[in-house]
């Protein structure tokens, strides 16, 4: 007997090989970056902030809204210009995309997770850039560490999956949008196997100020 699924949260948008190559540019990648996390946006207010033309930025919203990862919204529309908000608050991504037997669908998984990849190392450079910027509690807490351990991959995904529950807790916990003591605070997690014959170790770097 199958067991019982979990019901997919509707906030989160699942990627199939359709929706996957229709997002799988680098520009629109980022233009759905930026409506999730800042929120409604006009397409000349995102090419200014990407340094692109807005005729590019217009061109590839529709792209994105043809395959349902945009849409209007409506109630920032005061004026002539369009403004466009995510659909959804996530996307997840089922690693067969990266065997498909399509070699598109392929590509387009692996140009995705590339620029997933990019975005994510982007994050942390624009914040090494400008922490001294924030309150000296914020410098006080953000975290840059690596470990290395020797696993199996059952072993592996117990890890993932439980660091991905306890990030879940802490989702519902933080005061409101208007407390002045709180921010977006964005959480990576990375694991994957090395290339080498290290013995069973951990190597853990604490962030410094």
């Amino acid at each position: 007997m199958d067991e019982p699924q979990e019901p997919q949260d509707p906030q989160v948008r699942s990627l199939d090989a359709r929706s996957l190559r229709g997002l799988a540019h680098p520009l629109r990648i980022q233009l759905l970056d930026i409506l999730r996390f800042r929120g409604p946006a006009t397409a000349s207010q995102l090419a200014a902030e990407l340094g692109e033309s807005s005729g590019a930025t217009s061109y590839h919203l529709r792209q994105l809204a043809v395959h349902g990862f945009i849409e209007d919204a409506p109630e920032r529309g005061k004026g002539r210009e369009r403004w466009w908000k995510a659909a959804h608050k996530g996307l997840s991504f089922d690693d067969a995309l990266l065997t498909d037997a399509d070699p598109d669908v392929r590509g387009a998984a692996d140009l995705y997770l590339h620029e997933v990849a990019t975005s994510q190392g982007r994050d942390l450079s624009t914040w090494l850039g400008n922490r001294l910027t924030w309150p000296g509690e914020w410098n006080r807490t953000w975290d840059m560490s690596s470990a290395t351990l020797r696993l199996t991959p059952e072993l592996t995904r117990e890890l993932v999956e439980k660091m991905h529950e306890l990030v879940e807790t802490y989702r519902d916990r933080a005061a409101g949008e208007d407390d002045a003591d709180t921010a977006q605070v964005r959480i990576h997690t990375r694991a994957f196997p090395l290339a080498t014959d290290l013995t069973d170790s951990t190597d853990l770097t604490d962030s410094t100020d």
